[in-house]
């Protein structure tokens, strides 16, 4: 499974290691993520989400029903 937050939709950014001479090599910046079980109370269960940590303050802050429901309209969560 690729690493991309299960709410947000955040993925791995591509940019540039910058050499003291300006030198550009590649380089690839991962979403952070961890994985995370959360217990909805509607339906009475645990569900295990992979989310960013940015996502984690979110859920944190309006609620994992909230949440749970703003990414289904945002077409992120089936």
């Amino acid at each position: 499974m690729s690493r991309v937050c299960e709410l947000t939709g955040k993925r791995a950014m591509v940019g540039n290691n910058v050499s003291h001479a300006m030198n550009k090599t590649k380089r690839k910046f991962d979403a952070n993520l961890i994985k995370k079980r959360f217990y909805i109370p509607e339906e009475d269960s645990w569900i295990t989400l992979k989310v960013s940590t940015s996502a984690l303050k979110t859920i944190n802050k309006i609620g994992i029903s909230a949440a749970i429901k703003d990414a289904k309209s945002k077409g992120f969560l089936k």
